[in-house]
């Protein structure tokens, strides 16, 4: 069957399956019962997994959501904002969470809802008729929630085929009350807002769109006992600058493809925790690495493994000199110990990845070398210092072997230090599959 048409017929089984299950609302998904709220409780036998994530940041002004949907005293009153996300691992029961971590006042959702977009496409404005369905929160449909906090759905029986596409469409009557507010602002992913409540609609005829999400920041499925996640810890090498906009491929999107296409890796589920600008050491685009980490990362649901590529912005943004440059290659050492130290004690594996160059970039590359040598320094320890429980490389999957200080031309989106789709490509075939197999943790687990 070609492409086009099995795509088609995915879609098409998916959005019968989501009509089905309005048949098992009296019991639940697959007979299990109900709880007081009339919530879908999942069977006994499986565990919530990460499907899909977006690491939750203060809004920059440039980012806020566009005129007239950001007001002096608050954005989003009496107003409707859709969004797509490409969920990684599949299930027939989801939930939703939503992220206030940054507000200056509580967030008021009215109504959400859930759907499958047209085409089963990302960055769409219409869903397709019929599988709109209302999400609920401890039974209700509002939820309000306070400032620094996040508030988790109730599970919700939607069927949702790996890799596909879902819509979350919300509603706020009264708006927040704050421009300080959470967004991911690199969502590469079209979203679209219009004034009043049409949460229902089919499609958004002159919405407002922009590229990026709002509040959502997690959704999970409800999974088999071996079924896992894996977190990737970035900054704007894994949140995909220099990727195609709706076209979801990042490098972690191209590995969630190669994995869930081998048998033994079939039922990984990957969540992007990853920002622009974003630091190991220092707060920059969203707090740093280090301070994120319990949030992005221990909190979230079924996470196995944890790859760590970061770092780079650490060493652009320290002074060119030799002093500052040890430091910071020193002090990345030292934080990279200290997150395999956190996620070893719960269990979660750490896979260390080495930066990639950076040679020629106008803002990081210096005359004297000195940041190179620091990357050098950073990359040496992850390969040699045997406390990562395994080692990618993604350096030697991207550099240029005739000049390893810059990245491969065919690689370089054109400021020597993003990659293109093909460039991304090249670091996602760079992680073994093997990595994310199950297997018992060695005794000495945690303690070498």
């Amino acid at each position: 069957m070609p492409p086009v048409a099995r795509s088609a017929a995915v879609l098409v089984l998916v959005a019968a399956l989501v009509a089905a299950s309005f048949s098992v609302a009296a019991t639940g998904a697959e007979g299990a019962p109900r709880t007081a709220g009339g919530r879908a409780a999942p069977k006994i036998g499986g565990h919530w997994i990460g499907s899909w994530a977006s690491m939750p940041q203060l809004t920059e002004p440039g980012n806020m959501p566009p005129p007239p949907f950001t007001q002096d005293d608050g954005v989003f009153d009496d107003a409707t904002l859709r969004q797509t996300v490409r969920v990684s691992a599949g299930g027939r029961n989801v939930r939703l969470r939503f992220s206030n971590a940054f507000g200056g006042a509580p967030l008021p959702i009215t109504k959400v809802s859930v759907a499958l977009p047209a085409g089963g496409k990302a960055g769409v404005s219409a869903i397709e008729p019929g599988t709109s369905r209302p999400v609920t929160f401890h039974g209700r449909s509002a939820t309000v929630i306070p400032v620094g906090a996040q508030m988790v759905s109730d599970p919700l029986t939607f069927p949702v085929a790996p890799r596909s596409i879902l819509t979350v469409t919300i509603y706020l009557a009264d708006g927040q009350a704050s421009t300080n507010i959470t967004s991911h602002p690199g969502s590469r992913t079209t979203s679209y807002m219009l004034a009043g409540d049409h949460l229902g609609d089919t499609d958004l005829p002159g919405a407002t769109h922009t590229d990026h999400w709002y509040f959502l920041s997690g959704l999970e499925v409800w999974a088999a006992p071996t079924t896992a996640t894996a977190a990737m810890l970035g900054d704007s090498l894994t949140d995909g600058r220099g990727s195609t906009t709706n076209m979801n491929d990042r490098w972690p999107d191209q590995l969630l493809d190669r994995l869930q296409s081998g048998p033994a890796t079939s039922g990984i589920a990957i969540v992007n925790q990853a920002a622009g600008g974003n630091r190991v050491l220092n707060d920059g685009l969203g707090p740093n690495a280090l301070a994120r980490l319990d949030r992005d990362v221990l909190a979230q649901s079924g996470v196995q493994w944890l790859v760590v590529f970061e770092g780079v912005n650490d060493i652009g943004t320290a002074e060119a000199a030799p002093a500052p440059q040890k430091q910071v290659a020193d002090d990345l050492i030292a934080a990279y110990d200290q997150i395999i130290v956190r996620a070893h004690a719960q269990g979660i594996r750490v896979y260390g990845a080495t930066l990639t160059p950076f040679g020629g970039n106008t803002m990081y590359d210096d005359q004297g070398g000195y940041r190179e040598e620091a990357r050098q320094t950073v990359n040496a320890w992850i390969r040699v210092g045997h406390r990562f429980d395994a080692v990618i490389d993604f350096d030697r999957a991207a550099r240029d072997p005739a000049d390893p200080r810059r990245l491969l031309p065919s690689l370089d989106v054109g400021d020597h230090l993003h990659l293109n789709p093909t460039g991304y490509k090249a670091l996602a075939d760079a992680v073994p599959p093997t990595l994310f197999r199950r297997a018992p943790l060695p005794p000495t687990f945690g303690f070498n």
